[in-house]
């Protein structure tokens, strides 16, 4: 994004702060995720990183980001505009000093621009800049996929902090089993009968409305997202973030839920990051480590070929609006894209491309008129409405990964 300067038009005559995050360098190599959603729209922890930068700064934040997903997420610049690299989550100490900047000063951190103070009709060359070099040890940073399953727990432990502080959880149900009582926090609406909660390695997140149902047992650092659902009987593991309106079953281990997705039956999910709107059939299981215990390595969009990962547990990356059937068996270090539909019998390939039908067997192409249909259905049942805006973006995904569709 920044290859020399970035020019910024701005045309406001009232002089404000303003902060605008940009996706940064990484975008790629967040993709199938980044098709549908800025960086800053990650869910990491319990907020997407929007949210975490918005309360730490107190103000509201706009995105430089791709063309197509412009019209829902909309540039606003001013006379002054302090830019953040989305990739990076805040800390008090980085905030602080984001906030100290003044104009032609960036703060880096190995190379990589993490923020800068420019001002309107200015050409932001860093060679002209006061360059500051963050080395403090608080620094997070998103960028590949598999962090955001990897570096979960400790994002958990981050906005625990954040969103309860000065607060006072609602009180733990007698007929709930916890561990570490004051290491979870329940918010108002919450419904949490005759479940087990230990919060021995990290905090648990009970957002509000949501419900974890009878037998449920939870390991923190967890995160359940206002009105989501843990279904009875559900073995949770460390490092889980289930976000808004989604439902899980079955069990589930260090892995990420965007929202508005579902995993609601037994099969095992591991490792693993789902965006929103996804469908996990009943008795789906993903591997999350290979047999002979080698390293994962996971479809690169920019090389399109598998790279390492340096993990040894990685198991499914699927993009927004993918869905698969009962039984399906998801390989180590799976990638499904956006608006995929998978099921039959046998392994899928560990790369699956956006807009894909079929299975093991074979695949075809998922033409848009019909994958519309099923997102317009699925949407329906939370009350949310596919805009012509969803379709123009999962369009130009489609024509973007056409490419990849080589069956």
């Amino acid at each position: 994004m920044f290859e020399g300067f970035f020019y910024l038009a701005l045309n406001s005559e009232q002089i404000l702060m303003n902060y605008i995050l940009f996706d940064g360098s990484v975008r790629d190599q967040l993709l199938p995720f980044t098709y549908t959603r800025p960086v800053a729209d990650i869910r990491i922890g319990i907020l997407t990183i929007r949210e975490k930068w918005e309360k730490y700064l107190g103000y509201t934040t706009t995105t430089v980001t791709e063309d197509h997903l412009i019209s829902r997420w909309p540039l606003v610049e001013l006379e002054e505009n302090v830019l953040i690299n989305a990739s990076f989550l805040p800390s008090q100490e980085l905030v602080s000093r984001i906030k100290a900047l003044q104009v032609n000063q960036a703060i880096f951190h190995s190379d990589e621009p993490v923020a800068f103070f420019s001002t309107e009709g200015q050409e932001v060359d860093f060679n002209n800049f006061e360059v500051f070099e963050y080395s403090e040890d608080d620094i997070l940073r998103i960028e590949y996929t598999w962090d955001i399953f990897s570096k979960n727990h400790e994002a958990i432990k981050r906005d625990y902090e954040l969103i309860t502080k000065g607060r006072s959880s609602q009180p733990i149900p007698e007929t709930t089993v916890a561990f570490h009582a004051d290491q979870i926090f329940i918010e108002e609406g919450a419904k949490l009968p005759l479940c087990s909660l230990n919060a021995s390695d990290g905090p648990i997140y009970i957002g509000k409305n949501s419900e974890i149902m009878e037998g449920a047992m939870i390991r923190g650092p967890f995160a359940l997202c206002e009105g989501s659902t843990v279904k009875m009987a559900s073995k949770i593991y460390t490092g889980c973030t289930i976000g808004p309106y989604s439902k899980v079953g079955g069990e589930v281990n260090n892995s990420v839920l965007f929202g508005y997705s579902n995993k609601g039956h037994d099969g095992f999910l591991g490792n693993s990051v789902l965006g929103e709107w996804c469908n996990i059939g009943a008795d789906t299981n993903t591997s999350n480590m290979k047999n002979n215990y080698a390293e994962v390595k996971l479809w690169d969009y920019n090389t399109e070929r598998f790279a390492k990962t340096g993990l040894q547990f990685c198991g499914l990356m699927m993009g927004d609006h993918s869905k698969c059937g009962i039984n399906t068996m998801f390989n180590t270090g799976t990638v499904v894209g956006v608006s995929a539909n998978i099921f039959g019998s046998g392994f899928p390939r560990n790369f699956i491309p956006s807009f894909s039908w079929g299975g093991s067997h074979g695949m075809t192409a998922y033409k848009t008129a019909k994958a519309f249909e099923t997102a317009k259905a699925a949407m329906a049942r939370r009350n949310v409405d596919f805009s012509e805006e969803d379709a123009k973006i999962l369009e130009h995904v489609f024509e973007e990964t056409a490419k990849f569709r080589r069956y």
